[in-house]
């Protein structure tokens, strides 16, 4: 199968662009600048300089191919520049799927997120869920801009399946969560945010889940492939148990965090300060629950995620060794 893959030289990309590839699928990938994604190369995918933002970059790639995994996106939390949230995840998302339809292509995955139902307050939603109200951050009002796009190319008739990852870890992260990772590991995280939690999934799992998508996934139907349910705290008391490095003491509850941000809406706009101390670094982090369950995964695509603790010990490892550290578990 030839297969079109935005977004390959990220995080979650590179990974499915190189599981789709070690199962012989024919893979071509969009990215920016080849020269940076020799790695995939040496791995037999094909790169193909584009851009989702300029949808005649992709037409000569995306011709001929059966399959479409739109994984490219905007990811990043309290950055003070924020011009390509919306013209690289909804611009972007509107170009690889109008595209996909002018060429008669019958298969795509597009890579929404649990983020686009912001907080949920505590409550493990499922797909039927739909959220209405001021969304945590950027980044989650943009894709669910672009989930909608999605959606409404589905409503035309596109042959689409939308998955729905929480958050993604393991090996290779580029994100707020490596960082946060690095610096328990370094005994320098002043303290852990109360009651903050995740559905946490191992990156591996996350591509399977992607694969098994365009594989088993219905049409015009979204699958939450999202990872077991734990707060933070959880989190750093299991990294604790694996590594024998103390967590922080310090907790850090909603009230107090919230008040912090309302503070640093002012702060931010005179001082840079580092993208997890901003206003909406802090509010992410301020008791906010971003889980859902992945029953419907489970059952019609048959998918899997391991435990936490599990994913965690092969993250901990990998990103000890890159810091000289000699892992003892």
């Amino acid at each position: 199968m030839i297969v079109f893959v935005t977004g390959a030289t990220g995080f979650l990309g590179g990974v499915l662009a190189r599981q789709l590839a070690s199962a012989g699928h024919r893979v071509r990938a969009l990215v920016r600048t080849p020269a940076k994604a020799e790695g995939l190369a040496a791995q037999g995918v094909e790169l193909h300089a584009g851009d989702v933002t300029e949808k005649d970059t992709m037409r000569r790639p995306m011709s001929g191919a059966d399959a479409v995994f739109h994984v490219a996106g905007w990811y990043k939390i309290g950055v003070r520049d924020k011009r390509d949230a919306f013209p690289v995840n909804v611009d972007g998302t509107r170009n690889v799927l109008e595209l996909m339809h002018e060429l008669g292509i019958t298969k795509g995955v597009y890579t929404s997120t649990l983020a686009v139902n912001s907080n949920t307050h505590g409550r493990a939603v499922d797909e039927t869920y739909r959220f209405a109200g001021t969304h945590v951050s950027v980044y989650d009002q943009s894709k669910a801009e672009a989930h909608r796009e999605a959606e409404g190319w589905i409503a035309r008739g596109l042959p689409l399946v939308i998955v729905q990852p929480g958050l993604i870890y393991g090996p290779g992260d580029t994100s707020g969560v490596r960082t946060m990772f690095i610096e328990y590991l370094k005994r320098k995280m002043p303290l852990v945010p109360a009651k903050t939690a995740f559905a946490w999934g191992h990156v591996d799992d996350i591509a399977r889940g992607h694969v098994l998508a365009l594989e088993k996934g219905q049409p015009g139907r979204n699958y939450f492939v999202c990872g077991p349910v734990h707060t933070l705290e959880d989190a750093l008391k299991m990294s604790a148990e694996i590594t024998g490095i103390p967590a922080p003491r310090l907790r850090a509850g909603p009230g107090v965090l919230r008040t912090a941000a309302a503070a640093m809406t002012v702060i931010d706009k005179l001082v840079a300060v580092p993208p997890a101390y901003t206003a909406e670094g802090l509010r992410v982090i301020a008791g906010v629950t971003y889980i859902g369950t992945n029953a419907r995964a489970r059952q019609e695509l048959g998918w899997t995620v391991r435990p936490l603790r599990e994913g965690l010990t092969d993250l901990l490892r990998h990103e000890m060794r890159l810091l000289g550290m000699t892992p003892r578990f």
